[in-house]
């Protein structure tokens, strides 16, 4: 009901009246120009999140190219099987999939800006420069030597929270690329009957919520750094 939907409403009346049509039937042109207003304003679906895997470093670079590749083998498993209400049953599986493989670019994405983000701190040079102050320092050191202490272990310590981050996700991600393999076999198992499809549903979703699940994660670690000071960094978002 904006003004600019009364209006097409409008000119699509008076347009059909002028050509001679009934009022009714004018009245109903003017009401197909308004629903076509309408569903040019409805939001469309944003499209899934894609990678470049070559864009990206290793680990993730692999992780990224596991889960294609197992959403591919999936689709060529469903595409093989007999038309019917089961394969178009899985062919839904394979969209809710394509929103896990989304989710593990975004994570290989996150991950490998945090890989980056580490190698920016130089951690090493300031644990060797810590461990020289903290070893000189006896028991009252002078107001510039404390504040430089606490300079570098905020550095270092905003390097171990996101090394710790960083390894945590990979070997999260290398599991979850691992049921993305398992699914396949069970498509596999579902496509000669075999197989429960009701499991196969609930390994979908299952996966595709701890994909998701794992990305916030990587999202909240990028937050808690800007907040305690990681060097002034935040990292970059994955979309």
């Amino acid at each position: 009901m904006s003004p600019l939907g009364i209006v097409l409403f409008g000119v699509g009346t008076a347009g059909a009246v002028l050509i001679g049509a009934p009022l009714v039937a004018a009245a109903g042109v003017g009401a197909l120009v308004w629903g076509g207003r309408i569903l040019a304003a409805v939001p469309r679906d944003a499209a899934p999140y894609q990678v470049a895997a070559d864009s990206l470093g290793e680990p993730w670079r692999s992780y990224v190219q596991a889960a294609k590749s197992s959403k591919s083998r999936f689709d060529d498993v469903v595409r093989s099987m007999t038309n019917g209400p089961l394969k178009d049953r899985l062919w839904e599986l394979a969209t809710k999939l394509e929103e896990g493989v989304s989710e593990s670019g975004r994570i290989a994405t996150r991950g490998n800006a945090i890989t980056g983000a580490i190698g920016s701190l130089d951690t090493v040079t300031a644990r060797a420069e810590l461990a020289h102050l903290q070893s000189q320092a006896g028991p009252a050191p002078s107001a510039s030597r404390a504040e430089t202490i606490r300079s570098l272990e905020a550095q270092v310590a905003a390097g171990d929270r996101l090394e710790s981050a960083a390894q945590q996700a990979a070997e999260r991600l290398q599991l979850l690329d691992a049921r993305f393999d398992e699914l396949v076999a069970r498509a596999v198992e579902v496509s000669l009957g075999t197989g429960d499809s009701d499991v196969l549903i609930a390994d979908v979703d299952g996966l595709v919520n701890d994909l998701e699940s794992l990305r916030i994660a990587l999202d909240e670690t990028n937050v808690a750094s800007g907040a305690s000071g990681a060097a002034g960094m935040q990292l970059p978002s994955a979309g």
